[in-house]
Parts: C-alpha cells; structure tokens; sequence
C-alpha cells in the first residue's frame, strides 16, 4: 500500500442501467465470470491501497447497496437522474468537499481495471501534483471512444468525442477510458463549470480536463493502461469477450 494510494478517494460510477445487458440488474451486477463486474473494479482498488471509495448508485439503488452490504469502507452517494457522468460526480459533492489529495474516478463496468494501473496513475499523479490526470490507452480499434488530442510535443490538448472528429483525428488510436485522477478541489471547480451544453443535455465528466486546462491548470494524459482495460462492456457480445480474456489470463 502506497502512501499515494492510502490518501486518494475513489468514485465509482456505478448507477446506470445497461440497457443492452439483456437484464433487468443495474448494469454494474451483470455477473463476469460468476461474479457482479462491480466487484471486480473495488478488488483493483482496494488491491491497489485506496482506502475509501464513494460509489454512485441510481438504477434499483437498493440491489447495489444489498450486493455491497458486508464491505465496510464503501460509502454511497445516489443520481435519482441519470444525467451524464459529470452529474454522477457532482452527487459526491459532500465527500469532495471534506477531502483533500487525489481523487480516483473510474467507470463501474470496468471490470478489466488492473490494481498495479491504479498505483502507476496515482504516484504519477503525486509526483507531477497536477489538476488532473488521464489514464490513456492504445487501441487497435478506436471506434466509438473519444480521442486524446496532444500537440507537436506530446503534450495533452483535449478528448475530442467520435461524433465530434474529423476524419485525422478519427485515425488516433490513443483513447480516453474515462480513467481519471483529480485534484479534489480543482475537480470540484471544474463542476461547477459544466454546463448540460450538447444534444444529450448531460453533464460529462469528460468536459473537466478541458476547463481545467483552459483555465490555466496542468492536465496530462499518461499511455499507461493496459489493452484489456479498454474492453467495454456493453452488449453481451462484449462480456462474453472480457470473460474469454479473464479465463485466459487465469490459465
């Protein structure tokens, strides 16, 4: 357990329902290999030495809440709304509010998180002190992730959403995972800059970096995570993927 690890707060978003899950169970218990992929997110981040971790719970609130009941550490925050991710973290605005250090935010249905990335992005963090940082990955196939855009030098300038990509930037094959470490009072400043401002009229957490870069904050974007992290699950198609990949790696 790192001393940067033992200092961060973890938020997991955890509150939507999958509609494509063939299931009627919020998106984040649909079993991987027997057990609930939600649970295989907090193994990485307990594994890796966050003590304290905040999940945002909406859709049947009440199975998640059952499905945790005998961890201790985990504290919950709930979107009655579903509206964005970005509105996922405001929910957590109390515990950002008595926190100070790092905070961890990750996707719930990210079973594939690996505890030794987890640790690599928060002592990056602590040793660069910046607003925010990024965890990146290549992937062969980007289709259907936002993009990380950098300068001539390497240096991060912004996510630039598929739809929203010209056809050179749509060739980028290093994405964003929505695998973030924040500055807990630079993150609460970013929320209270985002705006509902898009077709979907959410709030996206992914909007942060930016404003936190356009005011003048260090931002960066670290190619650190492993492949298997970039597998998303949201059909069964997908989870009968990740689940091949967890059997393999389990020999």
């Amino acid at each position: 357990m790192t001393s940067s690890s033992q200092s961060a707060l973890a938020i997991v978003l955890a509150a939507g329902k999958g509609t494509r899950m063939e299931s009627d169970l919020p998106k984040v218990l649909v079993p991987v290999c027997g057990r609930p992929m939600l649970r295989y997110v907090l193994d990485a981040l307990e594994s890796a030495g966050v003590a304290r971790t905040v999940v945002v719970i909406g859709y049947r609130a009440e199975l998640v809440r059952e499905e945790l009941a005998g961890l201790s550490h985990i504290e919950y925050a709930e979107q009655r709304e579903q509206l964005g991710t970005g509105h996922a973290v405001m929910m957590c605005r109390q515990q950002l509010q008595e926190h100070e250090g790092p905070v961890f935010i990750v996707a719930g249905d990210s079973p594939m998180l690996q505890a030794s990335s987890v640790r690599t992005l928060l002592k990056q963090y602590k040793e660069e002190q910046a607003a925010c940082l990024i965890g990146t990955v290549n992937k062969e196939n980007p289709t259907g992730y936002g993009r990380v855009i950098r300068d001539s030098e390497g240096h991060f300038q912004g996510i630039v959403e598929e739809k929203d990509a010209t056809d050179s930037q749509r060739t980028i094959r290093e994405v964003n995972v929505s695998t973030y470490v924040f500055d807990s009072k630079q993150l609460l400043r970013a929320l209270d800059q985002l705006t509902d401002d898009n077709v979907q009229k959410e709030y996206y957490v992914t909007d942060c970096p930016a404003l936190l870069l356009a005011a003048g904050e260090r931002v960066s974007a670290h190619n650190v995570l492993q492949p298997c992290e970039a597998m998303s699950i949201n059909n069964m198609a997908e989870l009968r993927a990740v689940e091949e990949v967890m059997e393999r790696s389990r020999g």
